[in-house]
């Protein structure tokens, strides 16, 4: 493996803070298909595993999330003007494959776009596919789908949201941390309802990670948390999720409860706990995730 020591530029993965920048260098094979780098740190201050001994997988869905817009500013022509508007997401791994070992995860992407549509000579909207490869070893795949508005589109769908903020810096008060694998308030995303099984989504736009940035209506990796931690709570002796499938079909507001609730799906291997995730916002599904979990978390020799 070549080993890079510079980030993409931070602009065409949208992140402010190029702490927070996973991407090392892309290149093109063709014309649908690419190779990345990528680097996970031994530690993250917030994508980190509970066990301590794995690299938190939900940073698959942050690496496959800075693909996309990588490859649609610089090698599909999106203006960087455009927003960018996720519609699913999937990852899968096994979890042998992200020790944590004594340097950071250096990691291959083979990526491959699909359904590429145009609409006014711009693309539109495109799905990824990834292979991530640590040290020639598979160690996981994703895939997102994900659509571009021009500024003027976008303008006209968000209407009078468009600057939209949280109208109040208060927040009601979490779960126990240690519920949801965290160890701080300000990482938890879930707050008690009283009801089992539900809870009132926590956003706090102060959290550098999961507002990186000023936008009007909470972001998808908010919700991926939202269903990670959900999931913790009703399988709480499977510390690290292994798969997720997620789909966002509404913007979540900041101006209105959204409520997310869990429910454990039977599967026929013991071995794995399947959980089922549901966003709602104005009596009207936002977003679904589908996550799985090992029963036992696997032992590093």
């Amino acid at each position: 493996m070549t080993h890079f020591t510079a980030t993409v530029p931070k602009e065409l993965v949208h992140r402010a803070a190029v702490a927070e920048v996973l991407l090392t260098r892309w290149f093109r094979l063709d014309d649908t298909r690419f190779s990345a780098s990528a680097q996970w740190p031994r530690g993250h201050s917030f994508f980190t595993s509970p066990d301590g001994l794995h690299h938190d997988p939900v940073l698959i869905a942050e690496t496959i999330r800075q693909v996309g817009t990588l490859l649609a500013h610089a090698e599909f022509g999106v203006p960087m003007d455009s927003y960018f508007l996720l519609e699913t997401l999937h990852f899968d791994t096994d979890l042998r494959g992200l020790e944590v070992r004594r340097t950071p995860a250096d990691l291959e992407l083979a990526v491959t776009a699909t359904n590429l549509r145009h609409s006014g000579g711009q693309l539109s909207s495109v799905c990824y596919e990834a292979e991530f490869l640590r040290d020639g070893v598979r160690v996981a795949t994703a895939q997102t789908r994900a659509s571009f508005l021009r500024p003027a589109v976008y303008h006209r769908i968000r209407g009078g949201r468009l600057l939209a903020q949280p109208s109040s810096p208060l927040l009601p008060a979490p779960v126990e941390p240690a519920l949801v694998g965290r160890r701080v308030d300000s990482d938890v995303v879930l707050a008690p309802t009283g009801v089992p099984q539900r809870w009132l989504l926590r956003a706090d736009i102060r959290h550098p990670i999961l507002f990186d940035h000023p936008n009007d209506h909470l972001p998808g990796m908010v919700l991926i948390e939202a269903a990670r931690q959900a999931a913790r709570i009703l399988a709480p002796e499977a510390e690290t999720i292994t798969s997720l499938d997620s789909c966002f079909t509404r913007f979540v507001e900041y101006d209105a409860p959204c409520w997310i609730e869990a429910q454990e799906v039977a599967t026929a291997n013991p071995a794995v706990r399947q959980l089922t995730v549901r966003g709602e916002q104005f009596d009207q599904t936002v977003f679904t995730a589908t996550v799985s979990a090992p029963a036992r978390v696997p032992v590093t020799a």
